[in-house]
């Protein structure tokens, strides 16, 4: 859920934050944040895989949307939203030790 969470800030704040100053890297910000996790995931992890990756790519993955939510939200928003997406990223961290654990142990 607080993963979830963190992806939907970094897909609606990342494009957003960048849509003024190049609209086509708005655009790339979306396939790269949406596109990559959709098609690249870890046999396990995720019922459907369409191109399977190792763990490690996984948590990059995660590590990047985690790190476009808190620079997107610094950007755009007010200090006290930031913070609360800063705190929400800090949270998703914690929670995910154990998933990056297995996924780094190989699945």
């Amino acid at each position: 859920m607080l993963r979830f969470a963190t992806e939907l800030v970094a897909w609606v704040a990342t494009p957003w934050a960048l849509w003024s100053y190049s609209w086509p890297l708005a655009l790339l910000s979306v396939l790269v944040l949406i596109g990559l996790p959709t098609v690249f995931s870890t046999p396990g992890d995720k019922a459907n895989v369409m191109v399977a990756v190792p763990g490690w790519a996984t948590v990059l993955l995660v590590l990047l949307q985690v790190a476009a939510a808190v620079v997107s939200a610094w950007w755009l928003m007010p200090v006290w939203a930031a913070a609360l997406v800063s705190l929400l990223a800090a949270s998703t961290l914690v929670t995910e030790v154990p998933r990056w654990r297995w996924l780094l142990a190989g699945g």
